[in-house]
């Protein structure tokens, strides 16, 4: 009996398969560039790409174990493409190929293929952005002074000052110590960034950057500025977080109204009733709750909680490619259901 007669024919993965077939097809001229032309036969882009999705949607909690799942899992081998009796790689082979083939490069043409598929679900006027913290694969013993050459003692750090200015984390120097607000815990953490379309709440834009103050306004008007369509009022909603003025105005400029959350409390918010009034700025806040649908799958099914990966790029790119996962399999309930 061959694997295609072992899986069942509804199989939720069946649908999932054929949308990452056509995918990957559609990008078989740059996966030809990136083999190797000398050393041992490479391990096809596609097949790691696959193999890497399995990860995310099943929740596999290392490379090691998705490896071993995939020695004698036969849905896996089933979607990835491998015989029932061909041998798996070495797990290593993900960790050598970061920057060849799992690079963010690759991850935004895939994430934009899979965007491109989702278009016909996609509304272009209605979005909602918001970050979420993802916390770094670094301890807090790690988080020593700049100045030090990493041999002291990082345990003994108690009634020490702490800061992202003097210290750094010898183990992901990239990683930046921050909290998600007064009176919690101070982690070393990377900031993730969507744009979210407010009909399906599907994914439109996604980025990473390091944790501090100013980066989720500066993320959310880089996002602002590739949804912005000229000639025509796009309107994206946010939180009490993103209502400050110098934010407002520049969104603004760039043809985006803001349905921010207004924040009153001992301050002026920068939206106005002017706002505040129309119908469509109520709506825009009663669909937040899709943005925390979208991070609470990538954070708990998707593993982003805290992440395996050191240095932004590691990072950025895994919260790209764990973006696209989701987009997939909302484009895959989606299908079905306006079948």
């Amino acid at each position: 009996m061959s694997l295609e007669e072992r899986i069942g024919k509804d199989h939720p993965l069946r649908k999932v398969r054929q949308l990452v077939d056509g995918l990957l097809k559609s990008m078989d001229g740059e996966f030809s560039q990136m083999y190797s032309r000398v050393g041992r036969p490479s391990i096809p882009p596609e097949r790691l790409l696959r193999a890497l999705l399995l990860q995310i949607f099943y929740s596999v909690r290392s490379e090691r174990l998705l490896m071993e799942q995939l020695d004698y899992n036969l849905l896996f081998r089933w979607f990835i493409g491998l015989a029932i009796d061909e041998p798996v790689w070495n797990h290593a082979v993900f960790s050598k190929n970061r920057e060849r083939l799992l690079n963010e490069e690759v991850t935004q043409q895939f994430f934009a293929r899979v965007n491109q598929l989702a278009s016909g679900f996609m509304s272009d006027e209605h979005f909602t952005v918001d970050r979420t913290l993802i916390e770094a694969w670094a301890r807090q013993k790690s988080f020593q002074r700049k100045a030090g050459d990493g041999t002291q003692d990082g345990g003994n750090f108690h009634g020490e000052k702490r800061s992202n200015e003097t210290h750094e984390s010898k183990t992901d120097p990239e990683s930046r110590r921050y909290k998600k607000g007064k009176g919690q815990e101070a982690n070393l953490s990377y900031l993730g960034h969507i744009v979210i379309e407010n009909r399906n709440g599907l994914i439109r834009e996604v980025m990473s950057t390091q944790a501090d103050g100013q980066a989720e306004t500066d993320a959310a008007l880089l996002m602002a500025a590739k949804i912005a369509r000229p000639g025509k009022r796009v309107k994206l909603g946010a939180d009490k977080a993103y209502d400050r003025k110098d934010f407002v105005t520049t969104v603004r400029e760039l043809g985006v109204t803001m349905h921010v959350a207004q924040n009153n409390k001992g301050r002026r918010s920068a939206i106005d009733g002017r706002t505040t009034r129309h119908e469509g700025y109520r709506m825009s806040l009663s669909k937040r709750w899709l943005v925390e649908k979208a991070f609470g799958w990538m954070k708990q099914t998707g593993g982003l909680k805290k992440i395996k990966l050191r240095g932004l790029d590691k990072v950025g790119w895994l919260v790209t490619y764990t973006a696209a996962a989701y987009n997939l399999l909302r484009i895959k309930t989606l299908q079905e259901k306006f079948a």
